[in-house]
């Protein structure tokens, strides 16, 4: 990513809606299906704002992220063991950890996705956890791609394909963002906004704003708990068993 997306991310990630519902997500995921006992990695933690959320599974937590500033930033803010790698090499040894997280990495374009799925793989301990976050449609790609160096995006279809070819069992691959994609559509494909002002999709909103965008986020969240399944969103959320 651009360095003053770092930035931007470590200043807003503990307060801004999508943040916020982001690591709900990953959360929800690993409460349902948590692994066996042991430590959790997060590969590409960015400044650690997921890593301070999951502080509360009362788990070991390790973060890795290519940029060495940005792991820095999330030990100092989570207090968890963090360290710079590359995710298609991951520096553990196998079966190192028990579930594993990795949010809106595999689109980076630095990332050949099937060798870091199967480092994935290798570190994880037999009946591990993968939890994933990804973007969704090729054709939602815009400047905030650009900006953050995403060079693909998925559907579920495709994300269910890639992560069973990598050999994890019981595979989800679900959307959701599914009740705000109609503005994320007229934000990116036609205001444009985004390329207008050259601008990242990580800023402050008003509070009234942020409010409202979580609130709906939130009702997503606890209908999807109900059982709910939308048939497209603006990112897909894969969970995965190691066999």
């Amino acid at each position: 990513m651009e360095p003053a997306e770092y930035d931007l991310m470590d200043a807003a990630e503990q307060r801004m809606w999508w943040y916020r519902a982001l690591h709900a997500r990953v959360a929800d995921a690993l409460a349902r299906r948590p692994g066996p006992p042991g430590a959790v990695l997060d590969a590409g933690c960015g400044t650690g704002g997921l890593l301070r959320r999951l502080g509360a599974l009362g788990r070991p937590l390790v973060g890795l992220d290519f940029n060495p500033k940005a792991a820095w930033r999330a030990a100092a803010k989570s207090g968890a063991v963090a360290t710079a790698g590359d995710a298609n090499r991951l520096p553990f040894a196998p079966a190192a950890f028990a579930a594993l997280t990795s949010c809106d990495v595999l689109c980076h374009r630095a990332v050949d996705p099937p060798a870091a799925l199967a480092e994935f793989a290798r570190v994880l301990a037999p009946g591990g956890t993968l939890v994933l976050n990804l973007p969704a449609y090729e054709w939602l790609h815009s400047a905030h791609d650009e900006r953050v160096h995403n060079s693909r995006r998925f559907t579920a279809g495709g994300a269910r394909a890639m992560v069973g070819a990598a050999g994890f069992a019981a595979i989800e691959a679900r959307y959701w963002n599914a009740l705000l994609l109609p503005l994320m559509v007229v934000q990116r494909k036609v205001l444009k906004s985004d390329a207008a002002h050259d601008s990242s999709d990580v800023a402050p909103f008003p509070p009234w704003l942020d409010a409202t965008l979580h609130g709906v986020t939130a009702a997503e969240r606890t209908l999807a708990r109900l059982g709910l399944r939308y048939p497209a969103g603006g990112s897909i959320l894969v969970v995965a068993t190691r066999p």
